[in-house]
């Protein structure tokens, strides 16, 4: 006579129009770096393109990103000269490094997860 085993898959049910918890945290790492390198980009172009530091905008662009391109300064010999037209290569830079960090923390996050392709 032959064994026949049976298994019941269980699946938990996410209702409609929600996710799960892992698909949540990867979505907000991916805002919180999103904003992150947003606002780098903003600073790389507005120096580029030697955008006045005594407007209010350009100002608040340059204060945000500023804490976030810091750790990058002085890699390549150079600081940013705001009022002349510049390629930051420092923004490139963290940039890059923003977005590593965030795929590798969005990957760690869904690390083991079906739903990795909801994110």
């Amino acid at each position: 006579m032959d064994h026949v085993q049976r298994v019941h898959e269980v699946r938990e049910e996410v209702p409609e129009g929600t996710v799960g918890p892992t698909v949540f945290a990867a979505r907000l790492v991916y805002f919180i770096f999103g904003v992150i390198i947003a606002f780098i980009v903003l600073r790389f172009l507005l120096l580029l393109l030697a955008a006045n530091q005594g407007s209010p905008f350009v100002d608040f662009v340059y204060g945000v990103s500023g804490i976030f391109v810091a750790p990058f300064y002085g890699i390549f010999g150079n600081t940013p000269q705001f009022g002349t037209s510049v390629v930051d290569v420092s923004s490139i830079v963290a940039v890059i490094v923003y977005a590593l960090i965030m795929w590798a923390i969005a990957s760690l996050v869904t690390l083991g997860t079906r739903n990795r392709h909801e994110v």
